[in-house]
């Protein structure tokens, strides 16, 4: 019997984690089902933490890496100019900025990481305004490394930092109170709160436990950082690029960023990519080589991620992303009213949560989930499971997945 674990337990770090709930070796994936060694199939409803939007081996995706790498395309190649990054950046612009009224934005490519694009925006931001700090929200996740942790709020996270996080002014998401006690102090000259130098916000927190902030409270929050002379960044590293039921999680919202943070899901195939998304008048503090990064130019992400944005090109491939979301949350509200240890159900497009009474019992669930072949996970502080499967998977995949978890359900709360 294959699936021996024990290289990883003896030679890979104390760090691991995902693999520690789901502690099987895998040997091949398709678009939202995943293979182990002993050939059991589990339904895929976690899809990297985001980044399968389009799903396990897209074969759109499959194709086209194929054929850029028999003609020997270029692969790696830091900022220098190559015909697939041309060709990445003129169907962004065509498909994505243009319907908005967005083409004299700037694309930024950064490292390879959601959290490096983080880091990108955050010293935009501070050159270009000349201040240090950063208004951020309670339960926002912007990434692990120091000034995107400064910015995270959860403690699990910032408690390995080493040094203090700091230069952040935290604030309470989608609390329209809050807010104006917020702007109270920023306009009081005795209060000794010092002018921001952005707001960093998330449209929609994933990892936050797929809470939504409202039209009213967004707007709120870009007026604000306006009055205030700070940017206005959107953190849509997970909730964006399709996952919403639009491309972007605040295209319904009729707000205005200065800086927009992408990673994730679009890279495509799971390929590697972060970039920003400048005002141009916001870009130009730039001097070349400001924010570097070496895997910066990465041919595989815009290949499959080019094959990704062609997906948006009209409108059928949201209205199927909202369809399947509305899918899983007829069955998630059947559960919240079953069961008494459900708190809440959230949900924008095909990004969901349900919120149980603990982490404990989110942990019993999540543990069934494992053995029943369902992968998901959960998040915020343990008592909410995250729904983010591929929004490619077909229906019938997605409804056995919903059966194994409606199974876990049972096994735990009877």
């Amino acid at each position: 019997m294959a699936n021996e674990t024990i290289t990883f337990e003896r030679n890979e770090s104390e760090i691991r984690a995902y693999c520690r709930a789901v502690p099987t070796v895998f040997k091949k994936s398709k678009n939202a089902v995943m293979t182990d060694e002993n050939d059991k199939e589990f339904v895929d409803f976690f899809a990297g933490a985001g980044v399968l939007n389009f799903g396990h081996n897209n074969p759109k995706m499959q194709e086209a890496i194929i054929d850029f790498i028999q003609r020997d395309g270029v692969v790696h190649s830091l900022d220098m100019f190559t015909d697939v990054k041309r060709e990445f950046i003129d169907t962004f612009v065509e498909t994505i900025l243009k319907p908005r009224g967005w083409e004299d934005r700037k694309l930024q490519f950064t490292g390879p990481t959601g959290t490096n694009a983080v880091e990108g925006a955050l010293k935009l931001a501070r050159k270009v305004t000349g201040r240090t700090e950063v208004v951020a929200f309670n339960r926002g996740f912007h990434g692990m490394t120091l000034g995107a942790l400064a910015c995270t709020a959860n403690n699990a996270f910032r408690s390995s930092s080493g040094v203090p996080l700091t230069h952040v002014i935290r604030d309470t998401f989608n609390d329209m109170e809050a807010l104006e006690n917020l702007r109270q102090k920023m306009f009081d000259l005795a209060s000794g709160m010092l002018p921001p130098a952005a707001f960093i916000v998330e449209p929609v927190q994933a990892e936050g436990g797929v809470r939504v902030a409202t039209k009213e409270w967004l707007q709120g929050v870009q007026k604000l950082a306006n009055d205030t002379g700070a940017l206005f960044i959107l953190d849509s590293i997970q909730c964006g690029s399709g996952r919403c039921g639009s491309y972007f999680s605040f295209d319904d919202l009729d707000i205005d960023p200065d800086i927009i943070i992408l990673a994730k899901g679009l890279g495509g195939l799971g390929t590697p990519i972060g970039m920003l998304i400048n005002k141009p008048e916001v870009d130009k503090a730039w001097s070349p080589g400001q924010h570097t990064g070496t895997f910066r130019g990465q041919g595989l992400s815009f290949v499959a991620g080019k094959v990704g944005l062609e997906y948006f090109k009209d409108e059928e491939f949201n209205n199927e992303t909202k369809r399947k979301g509305n899918i899983i949350r007829k069955v998630l509200d059947d559960l919240n009213s079953k069961y008494s240890k459900v708190v809440d159900v959230r949900q924008k497009g095909m990004m969901l949560a349900i919120e149980f009474d603990s982490a404990d019992t989110v942990k019993e669930i999540t543990a069934n989930c494992y053995k029943n072949g369902l992968i998901i996970a959960a998040c915020s502080t343990g008592e909410i499971i995250k729904f983010i499967p591929p929004l490619t998977i077909e229906d019938d995949i997605l409804n056995e997945g919903l059966n194994r978890f409606m199974a876990s359900i049972e096994a735990v709360l009877g």
